[in-house]
């Protein structure tokens, strides 16, 4: 055994950091499925106490999967940044948790850090952590990014509006995006998940976005999510491309039972910065992760799915995404398995994406046959919105029709800004005031009747 620890007169021994790590995770379906979870609650403590004392530098000398076997783990190794790695190079795990909760690391001080952190530090940093704590970190960092309007600064919350049709319909997306223009979302983006995976019906749905977008003069950027491969096609082609948006993991083996590597990643954010549409940022790459998308590929090398998460993280930050969305109850129960569960990962994702410096969103959400409802939801949404989220989901009725599964609607992004004093992206909002869209007190009005009598017909016309 390489890590051993007595605790109430029983040693319990760890092989590796691996083992470690994924025992010192709080309970998650997810790793029980593997055979990685703790066998007991007081392993899952006798872990979390060698965890503490472990020196930071350990995770630079021993990888959790070789260098040599996985270009994630090169990628980390390769990118780290000693010097900001040094100031904090004389840390433990438990140390550096005391720090993250200090008053001394602010969110420039955490920033100065994030480079020499790596994934797995994070990862084992979240481990010690409450859930308050996870809170009280990610309020410090504020992570903002650029297209057409700025994205992630203090005060702020914005919306992706996600208009999806279950044939893709035009006219049915158009009426969700009116909708959801209405009730003040779409700051983020408005981002359509494809039912199918045909070029030609991804340029309808980007044209149609980008001809609201421009006759309404909307601050803001559209995207359909297809695959990477596709949006290369799009660029060729010349459509109106403004994101580009790839599922990602923690793996190499994960992320090519996505149809990537980060060769293809590194072209699709070169051709697509090319076009050069953005006009306040260019930040182009959207990305979206959810813990258990390893395990699900059987790509995860014995590691536990939240670490494999931060990993994950690694990747989006090598290519300066405006959006890393962390999708995080759409797996299924298999992997979280409640609304406990759902909640601690939601936490962990938006506090660790942030400290490796990414402008982390979340869509929370949940699959209807997993021990979750909209309670859970709005528990999470509001602790979200306090930990500084920079984005939430804005779905109609909270229920995606083509995706099958419950998030969070135009409604709930409303109650949270009202109920915490948030305001949308500020070029946006400056949009919102200018359409009508705003009443005397600077809340949503939900539009006055000459601007819906104007947007119904206009976006009934993109139909064909």
């Amino acid at each position: 055994m390489r890590y051993r620890f007595d605790l109430g007169g029983t040693r319990h021994g760890f092989d590796d950091l691996r083992h470690l790590l994924a025992v010192a995770s709080p309970p998650r379906s997810g790793d029980a499925l593997a055979g990685l979870a703790a066998e007991s609650a007081e392993q899952r403590v006798a872990a979390r106490y060698v965890l503490a004392d472990l020196s930071l530098s350990t995770f630079l000398d021993e990888l959790v999967i070789p260098y040599e076997a996985d270009e994630v783990s090169r990628l980390i190794v390769d990118g780290h940044d000693a010097e900001a790695f040094a100031a904090i190079a004389h840390l433990t795990v438990g140390g550096l948790r005391d720090w993250l909760l200090s008053n001394e690391a602010d969110g420039a001080a955490i920033a100065a850090v994030a480079r020499g952190l790596t994934p797995e530090m994070v990862a084992a940093v979240s481990k010690l952590m409450r859930n308050q704590d996870l809170i009280a970190v990610a309020r410090k960092i504020r992570i903002v990014t650029a297209f057409r309007d700025t994205i992630g600064l203090a005060g702020r919350l914005s919306v992706r509006l996600q208009p999806n049709h279950p044939t893709d319909d035009p006219a049915g997306i158009a009426a969700s995006v009116l909708d959801g223009l209405l009730l003040g979302s779409g700051d983020a983006v408005i981002g359509i998940n494809p039912a199918g995976d045909s070029v030609e019906a991804a340029a309808t749905l980007l044209q149609l976005l980008d001809d609201v977008r421009q006759a309404y003069a909307i601050p803001t950027q559209s995207c359909v999510l297809t695959h990477v491969t596709n949006t290369l096609r799009l660029v060729e082609r010349g459509a109106p491309v403004d994101l580009c948006f790839q599922s990602i993991a923690g793996t190499q083996a994960a992320n090519a039972g996505f149809g990537i590597d980060l060769a293809l990643l590194d072209e699709a954010h070169d051709a697509t910065l090319s076009l050069r549409r953005g006009t306040v940022g260019h930040d182009v790459m959207y990305f979206e992760t959810g813990q258990g998308s390893a395990l699900s590929a059987d790509a995860h090398h014995g590691v536990d799915q939240q670490t494999l998460e931060c990993r994950a993280y690694a990747v989006a930050r090598a290519f300066r995404p405006l959006l890393v969305n962390s999708v995080v109850g759409f797996i299924g129960p298999e992997y979280l398995y409640d609304g406990k569960q759902i909640l601690r990962a939601a936490l962990e994702d938006h506090c660790c994406g942030k400290l490796l410096g990414l402008p982390m969103g979340l869509d929370i959400c949940y699959t209807n046959h997993a021990e979750a409802d909209q309670d859970d939801m709005d528990s999470i949404l509001t602790l979200l919105g306090v930990a500084g989220v920079n984005f939430v989901m804005g779905v109609p009725g909270a229920d995606d029709i083509m995706l099958n599964y419950q998030s969070t609607s135009f409604h709930d992004a409303l109650y949270l800004r009202e109920t915490l004093g948030l305001r949308p992206a500020p070029e946006f909002e400056a949009w919102l005031g200018s359409a009508g869209l705003l009443g005397p007190d600077g809340r949503i009005s939900g539009g006055p009747p000459a601007l819906s009598h104007r947007a119904i017909p206009a976006l009934a016309r993109l139909d064909g």
